[in-house]
């Protein structure tokens, strides 16, 4: 992750050079660099990393589905234009169903599992948090610079933890880890990253947060062009209701501008 991070870091200040942004370094960006660092940076990816080396695929996604919740949870209590409504709660809990009857028989708990799947809601717990911080006190800083500020600080926490709960001494990068570094750099941080940060700025993060429902519908599908893995009717199911949510969670920005169309003609 630190070395992931790193090049990312690197690629993304060779971008901002080239553009002429600026990283602003006050107290006050800072900080938020520093809350990033932490709550989205660093720990929770130690933390799914680490609870999925005890707990399934299907049961890590059906947990980090909670990610919805906890962001539309905070988002009522500390964003004051973006409040709870029952488009909202019904669309989440839609989609949240979807994940569950796609994952249902892949849901294996045994008695190892308590760890890992604490682990995963902490992770889902501290993105979400990360996500309304970033929502409520990052309007005046640039996606880029939320994305670097964020990964410096982070680079340094990953780093801390490699050295302290790994060994270092073991790390062998052949061509295939070299590409996938690069790989999961480009695509997996400057552009996903930049382009969350840039979404944030335009829509709510709880419609942002959606993402968490998304992903594993992405992953079933990739999975069925590139490995051949069969789809199901189950399958097909679960993705309708994660669509069909995201659409109803919606349904009252979707409703207004429907209205003010008709008010227009």
């Amino acid at each position: 992750m630190a070395m992931r991070f790193t090049l990312a870091a690197f690629i993304l200040f060779v971008i901002m050079r080239v553009r002429g942004e600026r990283i602003p370094f006050d107290r006050s960006s800072v900080s938020l660099y520093v809350t990033l660092a932490v709550l989205s940076f660093s720990i929770p990816f130690a933390l799914v990393y680490w609870g999925e080396v005890y707990i399934g695929s299907g049961l890590a996604a059906i947990l980090f589905a909670a990610h919805p919740f906890i962001v539309a949870a905070e988002s009522h209590l500390f964003l004051p234009d973006e409040r709870l409504n029952p488009f909202k709660i019904i669309g989440i809990l839609l989609g949240f169903l979807g994940v569950l009857v796609i994952f249902w028989a892949d849901l294996h708990v045994g008695g190892s599992s308590t760890g890992g799947m604490l682990a995963i809601l902490v992770s889902s717990l501290m993105q979400g948090t990360a996500l309304v911080i970033a929502k409520r006190k990052g309007v005046n800083i640039s996606p880029n610079a939320l994305s670097i500020g964020g990964m410096l600080f982070g680079i340094v926490i990953l780093l801390g933890m490699a050295l302290v709960f790994e060994d270092v001494s073991r790390v062998r990068l052949d061509q295939k880890g070299i590409l996938s570094i690069l790989y999961l750099a480009v695509f997996g941080t400057v552009i996903a990253f930049g382009t969350y940060y840039w979404l944030l700025k335009r829509v709510e993060a709880v419609y942002l947060s959606l993402i968490a429902l998304v992903t594993p519908v992405l992953a079933v599908v990739l999975g069925s062009l590139w490995l051949q893995e069969s789809l199901s009717p189950r399958i097909y199911s679960g993705a309708g209701l994660v669509l069909f949510g995201i659409l109803i969670a919606n349904g009252k920005d979707i409703l207004s501008k429907v209205q003010s169309r008709r008010a227009g003609v």
